[in-house]
């Protein structure tokens, strides 16, 4: 890279007021007309209290996934800063608002700002950081000046209890088990809405910036299947096909385009591919645990916490509890812009000292993906 990059400033929104684990259901739904009996099991895993969801107490939708990756752009505005500065923008989701145009497109349309570069990353959890590298290499290069990038999820309106009505009604009606597969209620109980974003430029600017030291990302969907998918079925070979291969009807009886979860491949692979990446990148970049003073790991339920912590101290790379930052139980998993929420969160907490560093870790489980970043504070 030519320039040395900086976060000079993030931001986050979240639609309405936080759903606590008890107003879940009447904001979702009732699949059954009763609770779910997989909600207690999976809530006293991943230990989430609180999410938000941009749907609102009179069940209306007030935020589509494009307009809070919006505002959490026009939360960067300052005195020195519009967002017609913007040169720029980098968006990530897995919840696009639709299939066409593409979800960076619709964002720049939310801000009614000049015409600037768009570029979309569309896939699960990581894609918030391949949006966060497009403008780190855009300001690093020179190309750019003002590099904004963004993280943001609408899952609640993927997890809607009308979405399953035509499956439940079709196991009811062949007298199965009334409960949906567990690999779709996995999710239900812990995705969150919301938006970060980010502004990169090739100078600090106010009292407190990160540098960007590396971002490194690598794909391990050589190796493995699909474990997280959506809009498909999949198949017992493994491959999946996806839903315009599928008859219509299909489409709603098997709730092709809920988030559904491989768990036996997730607990399997998660953390064994996550933890040999992360000993691949110290070792490359010439970093132990003890060059790292905050730690903040994207884990979408604190069930992999200490699987996670156990991981890296088998491998030699322990990082101690005292480094790790996470808001998990605060917000939730809000995929994409997690890394943005925790981020932001600490940097205006009070807590960083210049010169500490922030490693990021984010895996995703959709094929295996993770991406890491080292951050220096300036």
């Amino acid at each position: 890279m030519s320039r040395t990059v900086y976060i000079n400033k993030i931001s986050k929104f979240f639609p309405n007021k936080p759903v606590s684990n008890d107003q879940i259901e009447d904001r979702l739904g009732y699949v059954y007309d009763k609770p779910a009996r997989s909600k207690s099991v999976v809530l006293r895993s991943n230990k989430i209290e609180n999410r938000y969801y941009a749907i609102d107490e009179n069940l209306n939708i007030t935020d589509t996934n494009a307009g809070m990756a919006a505002k959490a752009i026009k939360g960067l505005e300052s005195d020195n800063f519009k967002v017609d500065d913007i040169d720029l923008i980098a968006s990530g989701t897995s919840t696009p608002d639709q299939l066409l145009p593409s979800h960076a497109v619709m964002v720049h349309g939310e801000l009614n700002s000049k015409s600037v570069e768009v570029n979309s990353f569309m896939g699960a959890c990581v894609t918030g950081m391949q949006a966060l590298k497009c403008a780190y290499m855009a300001i690093g290069s020179g190309d750019k000046e003002h590099a904004v990038s963004t993280g943001s999820e609408r899952c609640s309106t993927w997890l809607m209890a009308k979405n399953f009505k035509a499956e439940a009604e079709n196991t009811e009606a062949l007298n199965e088990k009334p409960i949906l597969a567990f690999d779709k209620e996995f999710l239900r109980w812990m995705l969150s809405d919301g938006a970060g974003a980010a502004l990169l430029e090739a100078e600090p600017r106010g009292d407190m910036s990160l540098k960007i030291e590396f971002i490194d990302i690598k794909s391990y969907a050589n190796e493995l299947e699909s474990c997280m998918y959506a809009g498909a079925v999949k198949n017992e070979d493994g491959s999946l096909s996806g839903w315009s291969e599928l008859e219509e009807a299909q489409w709603m009886n098997d709730s092709i385009f809920a988030f559904k979860q491989d768990v036996r491949l997730l607990g399997e692979n998660i953390m064994r591919l996550g933890g040999k990446f992360f000993a691949e990148t110290l070792d490359k970049r010439g970093l132990t645990p003890d060059n790292i003073d905050y730690f903040l790991p994207h884990i979408s339920s604190e069930f992999f916490r200490s699987m996670l912590h156990d991981e890296l101290a088998v491998l030699g790379k322990e990082i101690t509890e005292d480094k790790w930052f996470t808001n998990l139980s605060r917000v939730g998993n809000v995929g994409a812009a997690s890394i943005y929420l925790m981020l932001e969160e600490l940097l205006y907490s009070g807590r960083l000292k210049k010169g500490e560093r922030i490693f990021l870790c984010v895996p995703e489980s959709a094929r295996f993906q993770y991406a890491y970043a080292l951050l220096t504070v300036v």
